[in-house]
């Protein structure tokens, strides 16, 4: 039961966070706005900090969820990649993205609350991610390194959309980048065929 309520006053925060972010705010701050204590947020987070790691996590495991969802009803990697930059790119989400900025420069530092944010804000990603490469028929390798590719301009391009506005001009960025990832190897040759099972593997 513990678990539960654990759950259920993460997810209150997490809609809070959504609703106009809480970066700058105090523990008792956020705990007035999510109608609990700053005891109870100590008690399941052990920390501001921490806690504001886990919302973090909980809102990327909703964007991945989301990855997957988008790719439902087309078999066009440049669809998807639009579906999901025209979500990243909603304003409403610009809370959760600044707070995962934040968290990240500090994970730089080594910093010990960050210790599950670090272990995850690349690993839990890049196998999803070279999965669907790997169904466009690059082979594992190459699938990987596109998975790390992808990852790493999208975050960049957001990062840039986060700081300059310049929305325009970056959905049209990552337009171009989606088709420059998406298409054969520089060399012109096309990607590796797959064996039916082997982009799973």
């Amino acid at each position: 039961m513990a678990g539960d309520a654990r759950a259920a006053l993460l997810d209150r925060c997490v809609d809070f966070l959504k609703q106009g972010g809480f970066s700058q705010l105090s523990l008792r701050e956020i705990a007035a706005g999510t109608g609990t204590s700053h005891r109870m947020l100590i008690y399941h987070f052990g920390s501001r900090e921490g806690l504001l790691a886990e919302v973090v996590g909980r809102v990327e495991e909703e964007q991945r969820a989301a990855l997957v969802s988008l790719a439902d009803g087309t078999d066009d990697p440049v669809e998807v990649s639009r579906r999901f930059w025209r979500r990243l790119a909603d304003p409403a989400l610009a809370p959760a993205e600044r707070l995962f900025f934040e968290i990240y420069a500090h994970a730089l530092f080594d910093r010990a609350w960050t210790e599950q944010f670090r272990a995850s804000v690349v690993a839990a990603w890049a196998r999803p991610v070279e999965d669907l490469f790997a169904g466009l028929g690059f082979d594992r390798a190459e699938a990987r390194q596109r998975a790390r590719l992808g990852l790493a301009a999208t975050r960049g391009l957001l990062l840039d959309l986060l700081v300059t506005g310049d929305r325009e001009l970056l959905d049209a960025t990552a337009d171009l980048f989606a088709r420059l990832v998406t298409t054969a190897r520089p060399d012109g040759r096309p990607p590796a065929a797959v064996a039916p099972g082997d982009s799973a593997g």
